[in-house]
């Protein structure tokens, strides 16, 4: 697999591992790369402790059949527990609907700022340290562990989202997140933050189509 683009991301997160899957390949690549994977260069895994895994699957859509094949792929040794395999719903794909997106991709290291006018999708990780700016809505593909400054022009309707939600510091417009460990939340797996009469909120994902209907989500 040498050169070639990484369709499968394995990432150890606090509580068990997150599959990051490429939604942009064929589904047969997807999982011989997957297998791969499992079978040789991370074969440790397979001899190792019982581990939660969450799957990821961005914006592909599967059928139960192939949604099988892929848990197969990963139970095969027995001590990878799958909690969830998620894909962008379609209510997050609606309230997206409609809204021009500059997509970026890479990673953001500590120390570096990412700065766009209007609405951002950032497939892949922010760093600590690292740190994205714009006067739209940012939707970070990956890990969120840096800041995020959303509607830094003033716009109070600008949201945040995250794939892995866990960063150092939240700004939309003018307002400050509070400290993380202060969110109240136990996870932080695909969540969203907004404004609510001045005050920012956290949210899962799948509750953003609400803020669609209600005109909070920016265009």
């Amino acid at each position: 697999m040498a050169g070639s683009k990484h369709r499968v991301l394995i990432k150890g997160v606090k509580d068990g591992l997150i599959f990051v899957m490429d939604d942009s390949c064929p589904l047969e690549e997807l999982i011989g790369e997957l297998d791969h994977k499992l079978e040789k260069t991370h074969h440790k895994l397979l001899s190792g402790p019982p581990m939660n895994v969450k799957v990821q699957l961005g914006s592909r859509v599967l059928t139960d059949e192939e949604r099988e094949r892929i848990s197969e792929s990963i139970q095969k040794s027995g001590n990878l527990l799958i909690q969830s395999i998620e894909s962008t719903s379609e209510a997050e794909q609606g309230a997206l609907a409609g809204q021009h997106i500059q997509v970026m991709r890479g990673v953001v290291r500590s120390g570096q700022v990412v700065e766009h006018e209007g609405n951002v999708l950032y497939l892949g990780d922010v760093n600590p340290g690292g740190t994205i700016i714009c006067t739209g809505d940012i939707y970070v593909m990956g890990a969120l562990r840096g800041m995020a400054h959303a509607g830094s022009n003033g716009n109070e309707q600008a949201i945040i989202a995250a794939s892995y939600m866990r960063p150092t510091q939240l700004r939309i417009a003018g307002i400050i997140s509070r400290p993380p460990d202060e969110w109240g939340i136990e996870e932080a797996y695909m969540e969203f933050a907004y404004l609510d009469n001045g005050t920012m909120q956290i949210d899962k994902m799948a509750q953003l189509h609400r803020f669609k209907h209600k005109g909070f989500v920016g265009g």
